[in-house]
């Protein structure tokens, strides 16, 4: 950036990210096609940062981004570095009162989901206030017959900027670029309309006589394409400055709704008021941290052993993530047996009805092994204390999805190294952690962070909680 990015950070930036918020400063609308964990959220809001304190050149930003991630992912990652905490960030979530409200509170970013743009476009008509836009897992906008694609569409012409953010811009194939390129560039790259983008790209595949069901890309299609949105869309895959770490770690925040917060924080009154912090047992600790971990996931087992399921928070957070990966595998650690159970019936239920289901397996030896490695799996569940020594899985994805957290430093990094180990065929490996806010999850979190001692960073976290919740009471 011309001022230099030492006037403007105390981190420095990995080159690729300097390379990126360079460009989302310089131009009125870029792609990042970068993968999940690359840091597109921090490199957006730092250019944010330029663009309205050291520029002068936007004033209200709009990002539109799924449900869990417009919650909590963007305010955190604001609040994570020194040259963001200014940044004002209100989040347009709710009902219609309170997103009103959310709109009307100053504030330099607004962070709506990408159901409500709709409703956005129509409360604003021509008054449409953001000049600067960001989508993202800007694939939510791929369908040009949707009803948000079309109200993104209407209001284009007003912003000043747009930046589009995702890890998977084509991966069900190139008639998915389209609709994207369209919000940056109105149609210019790859034409004006998605028939045109058809007949100069495409030839129609599967076919009756008088319909036409699906297209394939001609020859040489896919160089053209890419070759004409090169100048507007920024691609990890093909860019050699992009020098990346091996092991991308990506924590995920997770908010609870009210209603699931309230609970939470009733249900760990009720457990810790009980037990005095100087006298906690390793047996009554490992209950008590077992119990609150099970809610941060959404499910307790009762006194008799009973699944009750408390809230989809995190689940939805899951199947979020398994979009943004877009079909690219995933290894998944899951906690509890009612963490496997539930994630097994929403993929079920994902997959009914779909052509492109995702193929899900539950880890059980070596059979599941090979499969893996084979290409066989899109989704394995296992849980990390069967599976996180002496298995080779690294040639059957690049993506580790931490659903339930685990206290052991050990288990943790031994299940990692599943897949980030010598031989794997990916340049890099991503940890995805689903990490509930404000919850027992974020004390596991933070051990993990440490590679504290087991016994000792529970021991410590569980007294902590029984000192708070005793204090709020007294």
């Amino acid at each position: 950036v011309s001022r230099g990015l030492g006037d403007v950070y105390k981190r420095q930036p990995h080159d690729y990210q300097t390379y990126c918020i360079q460009r989302v400063v310089e131009d009125p609308a870029v792609g990042l096609f970068l993968r999940p964990g690359l840091g597109k959220t921090v490199i957006t809001l730092s250019a944010v940062n330029i663009l309205k304190y050291f520029r002068w050149q936007v004033c209200k930003v709009l990002v539109v981004a799924p449900k869990k991630v417009a919650e909590a992912t963007w305010s955190k990652e604001a609040a994570k570095w020194d040259h963001l905490q200014h940044l004002k960030i209100s989040t347009v979530l709710g009902s219609a009162t309170k997103r009103i409200k959310a709109l009307n509170t100053p504030a330099d970013v607004y962070i709506i989901n990408r159901e409500n743009v709709e409703w956005l476009v129509d409360y604003y008509k021509q008054a449409w206030p953001f000049d600067m836009i960001v989508l993202d897992e800007s694939t939510s906008f791929k369908n040009p017959a949707s009803k948000r694609f079309k109200a993104m569409r209407r209001i284009r012409r007003f912003a000043k900027k747009v930046v589009l953010l995702t890890g998977t811009p084509s991966s069900k194939g190139l008639i998915d670029l389209w609709a994207q390129v369209y919000l940056l560039d109105g149609g210019e790259r790859l034409g004006p309309t998605l028939g045109a983008y058809r007949e100069r790209y495409f030839d129609p595949d599967q076919r009756s006589r008088t319909q036409i069901y699906s297209y394939k890309a001609k020859q040489g299609a896919e160089d053209a394409v890419l070759s004409a949105i090169s100048d507007i869309c920024i691609s990890m895959k093909a860019e050699d400055y992009l020098q990346l770490p091996e092991n991308v770690q990506h924590e995920i925040p997770v908010m609870l709704d009210e209603k699931a917060m309230k609970a939470y924080k009733q249900f760990e009154r009720d457990l810790l008021l009980e037990v005095d912090e100087e006298v906690v047992t390793a047996s009554t600790a490992a209950v008590l941290v077992g119990k609150l971990l099970q809610f941060c996931n959404g499910a307790v087992y009762s006194t008799e052993g009973h699944v009750v399921p408390v809230h989809d928070c995190k689940l939805d957070a899951y199947m979020e993530l398994l979009e943004r990966l877009d079909g690219e595998p995933a290894l998944t650690f899951y906690g509890y047996q009612h963490d496997r159970d539930r994630i097994l019936e929403r993929l079920e239920k994902y997959n009914k009805g779909r052509k492109d289901k995702l193929r899900v397996r539950v880890f059980k030896g070596p059979a599941d092994e090979d499969a893996w490695n084979n290409g066989e799996i899109d989704v394995l569940l296992v849980h990390p204390a069967s599976c996180a020594y002496g298995l080779n899985l690294q040639a059957g994805g690049r993506h580790v999805i931490w659903y339930g957290l685990n206290w052991s430093f050990e288990l943790n990094d031994q299940g990692n190294c599943r897949l980030w180990r010598q031989g794997s065929p990916y340049d890099k490996v991503f940890i995805h952690y689903l990490i509930v806010q404000g919850c027992q999850d974020e004390d596991v979190m933070q051990t993990i962070r440490d590679r504290a001692d087991t016994h000792e960073a529970v021991m410590s976290a569980l007294k902590a909680r029984i000192k708070r919740v005793k204090e709020e009471i007294a």
